[in-house]
């Protein structure tokens, strides 16, 4: 019998407001392979892994530990869309329960607004659930439309896998976690030499960026990848909207697409494009289209 499981979404903050089609992919995928999405009331931002933290550490957990009440009072695990919403949330719960000094002066703050965190709760990443609670032949069930011949260039990014002590979900240096459940949808899973390299999005530099966003297309159209799959708005950010301004600024075209492994997942599970708001994207995604939607030639016996 199929697992089925209830978590509560945290969306954070870039998915609601900038990349809504991405919660849209969630929403569609999750009924399929047996998650029940229980949507609570009163998440604020995680906030920021890396601005907010650096500028006031007790606030910032303060704030993360709150969102964290609000799961522990229903009783529901978290499952997050963005890895940096992954990182905050899950240092948080790593920093609190190694420090009881810590986690009573957050505590201390948090009974103005009658909160104490517990402690109780877990956080996953979405992709860290459907490997961990369901497995992968859970996910190769729901598949109607296999992505067949489509080569996925992988991106991890930075959040997921690091600090690896704190996240402890893979092999931070030889990950397979995307890699398989990619294998599960039916597509091929490109490793490449940049797979683990920042998107670029927290440098305070003008041209570091970009140059990051460069290296990592030259290194996926290297090993002939038709797209881009990844698990982070933020890196999207960075990745659709890169494309354009390298286009720009170098003269380099790349025209790889870039999905959200849930419109991956959507697609296989015979969604359209529209369904899973890929029509958004800037760079389109008709030839992907084309692959999958070829009927299979069948044999005639002569």
């Amino acid at each position: 019998m199929a697992q089925k499981i209830r978590v509560a979404p945290f969306w954070g903050c870039m998915i609601p407001v900038k990349y809504p089609q991405m919660e849209l992919s969630v929403r569609k995928t999750m009924e399929p392979i047996g998650v029940e999405l229980v949507d609570l009331d009163g998440f604020t931002c995680c906030p920021d892994p890396i601005y907010f933290k650096a500028r006031d550490k007790i606030e910032w957990l303060t704030i993360a530990a709150r969102n964290l009440c609000i799961a522990e009072e229903a009783g529901l695990d978290v499952i997050t869309m963005c890895s940096g919403c992954t990182s905050t949330l899950q240092e948080a719960r790593f920093m609190l329960a190694e420090d009881s000094n810590l986690k009573d002066r957050v505590n201390e703050k948090l009974k103005k607004i009658d909160k104490e965190y517990k402690g109780t709760g877990k956080v996953k990443h979405i992709v860290v659930m459907m490997r961990d609670d369901l497995g992968m032949e859970q996910i190769k069930a729901s598949v109607k439309r296999p992505l067949t011949g489509v080569k996925v260039g992988i991106h991890y990014g930075c959040h997921l896998l690091k600090p690896s002590q704190i996240m402890a979900i893979d092999d931070a240096d030889y990950p397979s976690l995307l890699e398989n459940l990619t294998q599960a949808i039916g597509a091929t899973a490109l490793t490449h030499t940049e797979k683990l390299l920042c998107c670029g999005k927290g440098c305070m530099d003008d041209e570091m960026p970009l140059n990051m966003t460069y290296e990592i297309f030259d290194s996926m159209e290297s090993v002939g990848a038709d797209c881009m799959g990844l698990i982070c708005p933020t890196c999207f950010n960075s990745f659709d909207m890169g494309q354009i301004l390298i286009a720009r600024k170098m003269h380099r075209e790349f025209n790889l697409p870039v999905i959200y492994f849930c419109q991956l997942l959507g697609l296989a599970q015979g969604l359209t494009p529209e369904e899973v708001g890929l029509h958004t994207h800037r760079i389109k995604i008709d030839k992907i289209m084309e692959m999958i939607s070829k009927p299979e030639k069948v044999k005639v016996a002569v």
